[in-house]
């Protein structure tokens, strides 16, 4: 049985995405019972966190096998001696995967609580201690250095600075509070440090706060995927569309062996800040940022600008990532999704903005992958259909890794191409415990297996640009 309750989302939320899942393709080839019985089951391991926790090894600074072994050191003092395996992923070789122990159900519940924003408590599930800013609320005896059981207000309703809260919250573990109540709700914005330190977390993961942050990236497995699926190669000009916070662009310039060109756009200055940043710690000088709108970065004019700086010319890239802004509903764990259908409806028409200009910007023979973290059929299968259509100058690529599994059903696509696309589907696992005594009897081929099916809802889709195609044919 789940440990907490299936994701909560809007009712016509929930409808319009189990509309997409309980589609006619869908339903006639598994039936009703199965289509709906699969929807249920995403929508209770979408609250759950994945099996494992995945880093990317930065070996444009170190080798797989360093790293690994500092890593081990490393659990062994986090975990106050309990071995923990670290796994080489055999067709991702740069990533190294940690599974997760737990749920686990026999910690004691204490008199103190802290209750945290819905947030901070996703990150707690997945191995974060709890800092100042995610604490809404704080027993008024709380003190530092008492033990404190951490709660997640998972539906927003529990007012900042509160003394108890009764409302819908879900029981993360035990930490040692830092700092008093007196002194979290003291007022002082400078406040941003560790306010609670996780000691008994219901799920047991490595924290990855400042360890080897250099030679590390935190990142989803099919994060890391989607790279690979471009294949980047030495002295290629490459485009990443929507790239914060860099860790598919900084893994671009890794297997580019940080040689050849690597443009980074992203709208938000402060993101497009923090992509120069992990550029900077990884050691990567490929890589230029930009502070600009994908929607705008084809050039409508011959006049010159700064040289290699957004607007550019048609047909200018070897390759380009569309790691499309989406409505995120692949991220786990996640009990509680507030966004309006109106939110969740409104990325389509932007991901076929951002797409357009990209066919514009590759050159022929290049290759365009487009990806999301999100289940929605609108998003991704539909979205692939639309620009076959749209764009005849591309046609889908199969990929490499194949670690996924295949397209959904419902957007009228052939068995063939929906077996040329990968959808990472946690329904596909059903809930299970993961304890040391588990681990220990487990094979390394079977954690394998675990970790590419259990992670978060993604999809990529990738496509050859085969011909140079008139600029009135794109603007259809």
């Amino acid at each position: 049985m789940p440990i907490f309750p299936k994701i909560s989302l809007r009712p016509e939320v929930e409808n319009y995405l189990k509309e997409g899942f309980m589609n006619k393709e869908a339903v006639s080839a598994s039936g009703k019972e199965t289509a709906e019985k699969k929807f249920e089951t995403l929508l209770n391991r979408l609250s759950h966190p994945p099996s494992f926790t995945t880093v990317r090894v930065n070996t444009h600074l170190a080798s797989v096998q360093h790293v690994k072994t500092l890593l081990l050191d490393e659990f062994q003092k986090q975990f106050n001696g309990l071995s923990v395996p670290v796994l080489q992923h055999p067709d991702l070789p740069d990533v190294l995967l940690i599974p997760v122990i737990g749920p686990r159900k026999n910690i004691e519940k204490r008199p103190c609580e802290a209750v945290v924003g819905a947030q901070c408590g996703n990150a707690v599930l997945r191995g974060a201690h709890v800092y100042v800013p995610g604490i809404v609320s704080a027993s008024s005896f709380m003190k530092a250095g008492d033990v404190v059981s951490v709660y997640s207000d998972i539906n927003g309703k529990c007012k900042k600075g509160a003394r108890e809260f009764d409302g819908t919250k879900v029981f993360l573990g035990n930490g040692i509070s830092a700092l008093s109540r007196k002194e979290i709700f003291s007022g002082l914005s400078e406040l941003k440090g560790i306010g609670v330190r996780m000691t008994e977390p219901i799920y047991l993961s490595p924290s990855f706060d400042n360890v080897l942050p250099s030679y590390l990236f935190l990142q989803n497995l099919p994060s890391a995927v989607v790279t690979r699926v471009l294949n980047p190669q030495p002295g290629e000009k490459i485009l990443d569309m929507c790239a914060a916070p860099g860790g598919k662009t900084t893994h671009i310039a890794a297997l580019m062996h940080d040689q050849g060109e690597v443009i980074a756009l992203d709208k938000i200055s402060s993101k497009v800040e923090k992509i120069k940043q992990n550029a900077s710690l990884l050691g990567l000088n490929s890589i230029k940022a930009f502070c600009f709108d994908g929607t705008k970065a084809l050039k409508l004019d011959m006049i010159v600008d700064a040289e290699g700086a957004p607007p550019f010319s048609p047909e200018s890239f070897d390759r380009i990532l569309l790691d499309a802004p989406c409505s995120g509903m692949g991220q786990r764990p996640n009990m509680a999704y507030t966004w309006t259908l109106r939110e969740v409806m409104s990325y389509q028409p932007l991901q076929r903005k951002l797409f357009s200009v990209a066919v514009q910007l590759l050159k022929p023979g290049g290759l365009l992958v487009y990806s999301t973290c999100t289940i929605t059929l609108a998003e991704n299968e539909e979205q692939v259909a639309w620009a076959l259509g749209t764009f005849p100058c591309l046609r889908l690529q199969p990929q490499e890794p194949q670690i996924g599994g295949e397209g959904m059903l419902g957007a009228g696509l052939s068995l063939e191409q929906l077996r040329q696309l990968q959808r990472f589907d946690p329904s596909t696992v059903p809930s299970q415990d993961t304890d040391l005594d588990a681990l220990r009897d487990a094979s390394a081929e079977d954690m394998i297996r675990l970790a590419n099916k259990d992670c978060i809802g993604f999809f990529i889709a990738k496509f050859l640009k085969w011909k140079s195609t008139p600029e009135k044919d794109l603007q259809k």
